[in-house]
């Protein structure tokens, strides 16, 4: 039995707000207590104030007032000696890191926030941290490393009845038997992350899961499905202005819409993925969005050089984020194509 989601990175005065407040309004309370604790000297409601701050202002996008807010609450936690609330802000650290493309960064500060919480005995910034390291590890390609580190903290999540780690975790393992092909396991997993995170009261979670399901289910020939459940998640996103989970949900559309021929309108879509990811300096996402929008004109008469030079420094530039698949992923963009590797010589 899961009780209702909590989230747990609004700590101190910010405890009372749940997981579904608006970020804009988590960030005006925030800044409002850092000021306060500011005047009162109070180091550690600083450092909690400034963790809600770093990550209501990732999550809208705001890279590098998040990178000033979550180095305001380590230094806080730090003049108050509490190592589980240094734990929590380089595990914010490590989330932005993660979401600027920057994975080795990203695995560096998440085993450090680990070991902090380890130190400071939060077994909850322990488990976040730890989760932090799998998705890092999954988001790479590293399945075999990091798909026993899932399988662990889904089943410490059930044990405990934590809604929100429970999804977390099966959308992660999800997504690595979506990636390997295992669709129906896949579609069972994300199901199941969505029906518990609605009776959890996790928008979040839920319209995360909504996105995996959609993309089972184009991938097994079913756009109009796909499109309806994207559709649910993008309201879901635009409730509690989860402008990432947003712009990934739009690349999605624009992945259902290539993969049932609609290639002028899934260029469309592409184009405007690929505006949200730079605007708030994604480069995963953005890189991605590059990649379908290739295609997108590929099918639509795109010159095949032109193709050609793209998908070569889209391989480049998915190889320096760190993914272990972007070589596959191009040469697979290249057969769908009927495009050449760089080195290869045509045929007499």
């Amino acid at each position: 039995m899961y009780g209702k989601a909590s989230a747990p990175e609004y700590r101190g005065p910010l405890g009372e707000l749940s997981v579904n407040t608006s970020l804009e309004e988590v960030l005006a309370k925030a800044v409002e207590e850092m000021r306060l604790a500011e005047q009162g000297g109070k180091s550690l409601e600083l450092a909690h104030a400034a963790l809600a701050a770093a990550e209501a202002s990732r999550r809208l996008g705001r890279v590098e007032e998040a990178e000033q807010a979550w180095h305001d609450s380590f230094r806080a936690a730090e003049r108050a000696g509490d190592r589980g609330a240094m734990a929590w802000a380089v595990w914010s650290g490590g989330t932005l890191a993660r979401q600027r493309g920057d994975l080795a960064l990203a695995r560096r500060r998440l085993a450090e926030a680990a070991e902090l919480a380890e130190q400071g005995d939060d077994i909850v910034a322990r488990g976040y941290s730890l989760a932090g390291l799998a998705e890092t590890g999954r988001i790479q390609g590293d399945y075999e490393a990091v798909g026993r580190l899932h399988e662990q903290l889904l089943a410490e999540a059930r044990r405990r009845g934590e809604a929100r780690h429970t999804v977390w975790a099966l959308e992660g393992i999800a997504q690595m038997h979506r990636n390997t092909g295992s669709f129906d396991t896949a579609l069972a997993m994300f199901e199941e992350a969505a029906q518990i995170a609605r009776d959890a009261g996790d928008d979040r979670g839920r319209a995360w899961a909504l996105r995996g399901m959609a993309d089972v289910r184009s991938a097994q020939g079913e756009p109009e499905r796909a499109l309806a459940l994207l559709t649910e998640a993008e309201l879901l996103c635009r409730e509690v202005q989860l402008v990432g989970a947003l712009a990934y949900n739009h690349k999605m559309r624009g992945n259902v819409l290539y993969r049932a021929g609609r290639y002028a309108q899934a260029e469309e879509v592409y184009r405007g993925a690929l505006a949200e990811f730079r605007a708030m300096g994604e480069p995963r996402g953005e890189a991605l969005s590059r990649l379908g929008l290739v295609k997108a004109e590929a099918r639509q008469g795109r010159p095949a050089a032109s193709t050609a030079a793209d998908l070569d420094a889209l391989e480049r530039a998915l190889g320096d984020i760190g993914l272990q698949r972007a070589g596959d992923m191009i040469a697979q963009a290249r057969a769908e194509l009927g495009v050449p590797a760089p080195d290869a010589v045509p045929a007499p």
